[in-house]
């Protein structure tokens, strides 16, 4: 298996358990308060990675340190303009739709930092736009004080992108992302202690949520995210991950019973297709080593019989 296909399949991975953590995310708010609930599960999975990596991050230089310090601030203010648009939103969907703009910026902005996208890249943008407006909008787009939280939230998600991707393949993921979602945790605390009333009588059941998401979203969501980016450039991975919000409308579907509609459907059919021209060098590759290996395979039959 090649790199870029490592690189694929973390990613891919990557996306179901995001997708799942949406579940899980959900079942969790019910008892928690959305900043506490991120500023618990962040932290928790932070501490769960910094005692498994704990003779990496000792080892860690200033550089290192620094790298991964910034990744982790700037993700932790991506969150917190997240849940501020979600406080003062009146339309999730619009909400969702924004926030997913981040990914579609990762390529453009990648160019600020010498990165050359190949055109398949740019190709398959328009597609993911598409595929997004019709999984997320089912109403009217307007602006207003949500929605500048929602694309400042994007902007710095993309930021986390390329600055992730670039750290990564300087940093052993591990560490990295301890250190990562150590800082997430404490800037969403902070935002939690200003915004927030602070209540842990909660049934078990939420606190079973908090950790399904501290342990499988979190901890083993952004290792294997931070695994893949480090194979793959960030424009290349960004496609890879819009792949989440269809996984996430599906599984909402299992779960609660929600259900799809056709414009919905249909967006999901557009980004898998965004993901198929990302990858269109890949997939002729493979089907030109599918063929080749047919052709040689009669050949050596053909052979034996001749023999």
């Amino acid at each position: 298996m090649t790199t870029h296909h490592r690189a694929d399949l973390l990613l891919l991975i990557t996306t179901l358990v995001a997708a799942a953590g949406w579940v899980f995310s959900r079942e969790a708010v019910q008892g928690l308060s959305p900043l506490l609930f991120m500023a618990l599960r962040f932290t928790s999975a932070g501490l769960i990675l910094a005692v498994i990596g704990w003779t990496a991050l000792r080892n860690f230089s200033a550089y290192q340190w620094r790298s991964a310090a910034v990744v982790g601030v700037t993700f932790g203010i991506a969150m917190t303009f997240w849940i501020l648009g979600l406080k003062h939103a009146s339309h999730i969907g619009v909400g969702a739709f924004l926030t997913s703009l981040g990914i579609v910026m990762v390529p453009l902005i990648s160019l600020l930092f010498g990165e050359r996208p190949n055109r398949y890249v740019f190709i398959s943008l328009p597609f993911v736009v598409a595929g997004l407006a019709c999984l997320s909008l089912d109403s009217e787009l307007r602006f207003g004080l949500a929605e500048i939280y929602f694309l400042l939230s994007a902007l710095f998600i993309a930021f986390v992108f390329i600055l992730n991707s670039r750290a990564a393949a300087k940093i052993s993921p591990l560490p990295l992302t301890a250190v990562q979602l150590l800082l997430t945790g404490v800037i969403t605390a902070g935002g939690s202690a200003v915004l927030e009333s602070w209540d842990f009588q909660q049934p078990p059941a939420i606190w079973g949520w908090l950790a399904a998401s501290a342990l499988i979203a979190t901890s083993l969501r952004f290792l294997l995210q931070t695994s893949g980016q480090s194979l793959a450039p960030a424009s290349h991975s960004a496609i890879i991950m819009t792949l989440e919000p269809v996984w996430a409308a599906l599984f909402a579907a299992l779960w609660f019973g929600e259900s799809m509609t056709l414009l919905q459907f249909s967006g999901c059919v557009l980004i898998f297709l965004a993901v198929l021209v990302n990858r269109l060098p890949a997939v002729r590759s493979w089907f030109r080593d599918k063929r080749h290996a047919r052709l040689a395979n009669t050949s050596r039959a053909i052979s034996k019989e001749s023999s």
